[in-house]
């Protein structure tokens, strides 16, 4: 798979909902995982990140404009041990309850479909960082209707034993804008992970479409120590 630009990808697609990149940086000596949100209603976009514990939470930027909190309201990232878990929904906390019962990250995935959204029925796209006696390595998961038929629910999952340097791969919720919005297809696009999380932040929030972008989380953790710089950024201030 060729490596793609993660600045091309993202200023090519107005609107690829909700994603995800994990990798490590060209150093070595870091994990990388960033998590944005878009939105087109005015409910989408009336969030902001903030941080609760080890993760973040979305939550209403303004309160009053709140009108369904199902799908909008979850903890995106939480932490489990040396585990770091980052999801589009709250099936973060799915995960994070099955693992802690000694379940794999795709068995505590089981329970869960995509998005009761109809007719877009939003994938569920997850991924978690194992970091463990100074190695790494991650997996991602997508829970889609087949091809808009929510008569069936497709599972797949991505491990990534050993990451390479300087890559990481990226996946998100919609392959474009459309009504209804069509599912993301394939296998997570390879891209590139710079050493500076300020450079990446800055990179992936000033790519994603100025109307739609909402919030973006980005989280380095030195994989010697286990320790993690984050870096959050808010459309709504």
């Amino acid at each position: 798979m060729k490596i793609v630009s993660m600045e091309q990808e993202l200023r090519s697609n107005a609107y690829p909902g909700r994603g995800i990149v994990i990798g490590k940086t060209p150093d070595g000596t870091k994990a990388a995982a960033a998590y944005f949100i878009m939105g087109r209603s005015e409910n989408s976009r009336n969030r902001v990140f903030v941080e609760e514990g080890d993760g973040i939470r979305t939550q209403a930027f303004d309160p009053a404009k709140l009108t369904d909190p199902s799908l909008i309201i979850y903890a995106p990232v939480r932490v489990l041990g040396n585990k770091t878990i980052v999801t589009n929904g709250d099936q973060t906390d799915t995960i994070y309850r099955g693992m802690d019962r000694q379940l794999t990250f795709e068995q505590s995935l089981r329970s869960r479909e995509f998005e009761p959204d109809g007719p877009n029925y939003t994938p569920r796209i997850s991924g978690i960082l194992h970091i463990e006696n100074g190695s790494y390595n991650f997996a991602m998961s997508i829970l889609k209707s087949s091809n808009g038929d929510p008569a069936s629910c497709c599972r797949f999952t991505y491990a990534y034993e050993k990451p390479l340097c300087g890559e990481g791969r990226f996946i998100h919720t919609y392959m474009h804008d459309g009504d209804p919005l069509p599912s993301f297809e394939g296998e997570p696009k390879r891209v590139e992970i710079p050493d500076d999380i300020d450079a990446f932040t800055e990179l992936l929030w000033n790519s994603l479409n100025e109307d739609n972008k909402v919030s973006l989380f980005v989280r380095y953790i030195d994989i010697a120590t286990g320790t993690w710089e984050t870096r959050i950024v808010n459309k709504n201030q």
